[in-house]
């Protein structure tokens, strides 16, 4: 077969032979694999990729971004909505080297996505060439992103990509789903080999199945759980990415057993149900801390109970094991018993396994417990939180109250929308007091925390669910590290509407400052003038407004809830700068550590209902 790169008229000649060009495979794998989009930025290092996607147009659309991170938080957010994958690819050196925090972000939320980056051509390999990443390995990208990915695939002839395209996705679809990488030099794509090499590769969708649990474990579940008399449901991100949402509810209805969630999760479950006690953690409900610190079986299903949701493992603030007994069901035998001790372990799919326990539920002979004062408790707890919350919801006061902000927010917004949120002070908050009502409409980047997230993925939300209305909330500081996704929506036609949380500066990291260093020790963490040590901010309404978008400025708090009225309405790509309050707290409910440093105290305490 000839290897030799093919250009120009001999393109005519190749399609006579019944030969394809790599990058050709590459197209016309992830047509076959129905991905609608890939996203990314180029370079020379893949526009040999980029011109096989020109005559394929009609069949996937290539979008161009003006910073390559923004990709896989593009990818990342329409995974979470339809948990289909998409592609993001970025050129050679620093084109590939600006894809880490997306990809970390995907990998350690568990998001699919195909990360596809040009290299240089092999015949460079080991010259200094031009963007290689060579100090220790030739073409050594793949073990740059080693840590953030699934697996690296580096194909260097062209008849090892289908084979690897193959692999790749089965490997990000199944097991811990996640992102995984093809590192193409760039002869590959301009290398030809018979077409028949990818249809052997085109296998069709196979049907693999999820497994359930041991029967034996099923029946002792319900035996603990009927033997509760304050039994607690907490459900995490794995219930989400397997879709077992409805069974979760039938299975807590038909119990009568309260859910708590996971702030990854937060979605999960209705929050307007009479069973939701909202999420748990530092910034979890009142009811919520409250149930799972008090329960005495917990029935945890995907989560891997890290630091944040569980007021980093301290006993009494969010959990009291092993004094609870714990079930623990997760796909991922590496998460069970990793934090806290199990009194059951069992390996599953959440969907599978919660079915198993509403059908042996239902079939067993013994009367359901019934819990009246355990409920009346959490009854209690929660309306001691409802009655906090509503303290400044109607505050007229300037700069803005974030509880008035989120008060209007979920008063105006639809049922349907889907709100993201970047990391930082406002993320604190709307984890704290926003409550979504149908799964798969909350969006934040939790594990990895990087800022830019919601600038971006907005952008993939829109993408997967054209017909509903994407809201993001970011940060001023998170949201100048990535305003160009602004410019991305307005020459894609997306209308999402961007709300900038603007209180000048990184005040989360702030508050943590004065918290745990001392009051007066802020360094680095205010947005001011050098020389006069006033605050300053950035006038993003004129930002997005320079970039073809709508732009407003937010002062009063009674223009908000009309301003993101219009904003919706205007179905156009829109940026409202909100001036926010820089001093208002947030409830801490649980605890946060940062050893050797004292943990944080909770802000709304236990100890009129210990």
């Amino acid at each position: 077969m000839n290897k030799k790169v093919v250009q120009g008229a001999a393109l005519k000649e190749l399609a006579r032979n019944d030969q394809t060009l790599g990058a050709e495979i590459i197209a016309d794998y992830l047509i076959h694999k129905k991905v609608p989009y890939i996203v990314g930025v180029s370079g020379h290092g893949i526009m040999g990729m980029l011109d096989a996607f020109f005559d394929r147009k009609d069949k996937i659309k290539t979008f161009s971004l003006h910073h390559e991170s923004a990709g896989p938080y593009i990818a990342d957010a329409y995974y979470r909505i339809t948990h289909r994958p998409l592609a993001a690819y970025a050129s050679c050196g620093p084109g590939s080297s600006n894809l880490y925090i997306g990809v970390a972000a995907a990998q350690v939320d568990s998001s699919a996505m195909l990360v596809i980056t040009g290299n240089v051509a092999t015949s460079h390999w080991n010259k200094g060439t031009f963007q290689e990443s060579a100090q220790y390995f030739q073409g050594d990208f793949v073990n740059s992103l080693r840590p953030y990915v699934k697996r690296s695939f580096q194909p260097t002839r062209a008849d090892m990509l289908p084979a690897s395209l193959r692999q790749a996705f089965d490997l990000m679809e199944t097991g811990q789903t996640g992102p995984v990488h093809l590192d193409v030099p760039f002869n590959v794509f301009r290398e030809p080999i018979d077409r028949i090499a990818l249809e052997k590769e085109m296998w069709p969708p196979q049907k693999r199945g999820r497994s359930g649990a041991d029967m034996k474990f099923i029946r002792e579940a319900l035996q603990l759980l009927s033997s509760a008399t304050r039994p607690l449901i907490v459900a995490g991100h794995g219930v989400q990415l397997a879709e077992a949402e409805p069974e979760l509810q039938a299975l807590a209805e038909f119990l009568q057993i309260p859910v708590a969630n996971t702030p990854m999760a937060k979605d999960v479950f209705d929050n307007g149900h009479p069973l939701s006690l909202g999420q748990l953690g530092r910034n979890g409900t009142y009811h919520g801390n409250g149930a799972s610190r008090s329960a005495d079986v917990i029935l945890a299903i995907g989560t891997s109970f890290d630091d944040r949701s569980t007021s980093a493992w301290l006993p009494g603030h969010t959990y009291n094991f092993p004094k609870t007994k714990l079930i623990h069901i997760d796909s991922d035998p590496s998460q069970i018993g990793k934090n806290f001790p199990v009194t059951l372990g069992i390996v599953g799919d959440a969907c599978i396994v919660l079915q198993q326990l509403i059908d042996t539920a239902r079939e067993s002979s013994q009367p359901k417990p019934r819990y009246e004062a355990w409920l009346a408790d959490i009854k209690r707890w929660q309306e001691k939180w409802v009655a906090h919350q509503a303290r400044h919801q109607h505050s007229d006061a300037k700069p803005i109250r974030p509880e008035r902000f989120i008060y209007d927010l979920r008063r105006i917004l639809p049922e349907d929308a889907i709100l993201v949120a970047d990391i930082g002070l406002h993320h604190n908050w709307l984890i704290s007091e926003w409550q979504p009502r149908r799964p798969r409409s909350f969006l934040h980047n939790w594990g990895f925390g990087s800022m830019g997230f919601g600038v971006a993925a907005p952008i993939g939300a829109k993408l997967a669910a054209p017909d509903r209305p994407v809201v993001s909330v970011c940060g001023d500081g998170g949201f100048l590290m990535l305003p160009s996704a602004i410019l991305t929506a307005v020459e894609y036609n997306l209308p999402v509407v961007w709300i900038v949380w603007n209180n000048y500066g990184y005040v989360s990291i702030r508050d943590v400052q004065s918290a745990t260093l001392g009051a007066n020790r802020e360094i680095a963490t205010s947005f001011r003038n050098d020389r006069t040590g006033e605050l300053f901010t950035t006038d993003f309404a004129m930002m997005a407004r320079s970039m073809g978008a709508n732009g407003v400025v937010v002062e009063e708090p009674r223009d908000f809830a009309e301003q993101l009225e219009q904003a919706i309405r205007s179905e156009r790509p829109t940026v409202l700068d909100v001036r926010m309050d820089r001093e208002a707290k947030v409830t801490v409910t649980g605890s946060w550590e940062l050893p050797p440093l004292p943990p944080f105290k909770p802000s709304l305490g236990w100890e009129g209902d210990r």
